[in-house]
C-alpha cells in the first residue's frame, strides 16, 4: 500500500528514473554509443593505412606507366624483358635474388 502511494505522488520523480535509464543505456550501448564510437575509430584508423598502402601502389603503377608511354625508356623494357622471360646476354652471369 505504501509502495503504491509512493508511485502515485511522485509520478514525476518516476519519469526522470525512466528516461535517465533510457539515456544511459543508449549512450553506452546504441548505434551511437561509446562502444560503437570505438569500433567505427578502429575501422577508421585501419581503412586510412590501406588508402596509404593503395596511394603508394597506384603512385608506383603511374610511374611505370610513365616509363613506358611518354618517353620509351629502354633500360626499364630491358628489366621488364629480363624478369619476364627469364633471359640474359650470352656472356652473362645471372644471380637470382630473392
Amino acid at each position: 500500500m505504501k509502495l503504491k502511494n509512493f508511485l502515485l505522488n511522485n509520478k514525476l520523480m518516476m519519469l526522470n528514473i525512466v528516461l535517465c535509464l533510457y539515456v544511459l543505456t543508449n549512450f553506452i550501448g546504441g548505434e551511437r554509443g561509446i562502444v560503437s564510437y570505438f569500433e567505427k575509430n578502429k575501422l577508421l584508423v585501419s581503412l586510412n593505412k590501406e588508402k596509404a598502402v593503395l596511394i603508394e601502389d597506384l603512385r608506383v603503377l603511374q610511374n611505370k606507366n610513365r616509363l613506358l608511354s611518354e618517353k620509351i625508356d629502354l633500360d626499364y623494357i630491358d628489366i621488364l624483358y629480363r624478369e619476364k622471360f627469364k633471359v640474359g646476354k650470352k656472356d652473362e652471369i645471372l644471380i637470382k635474388l630473392k
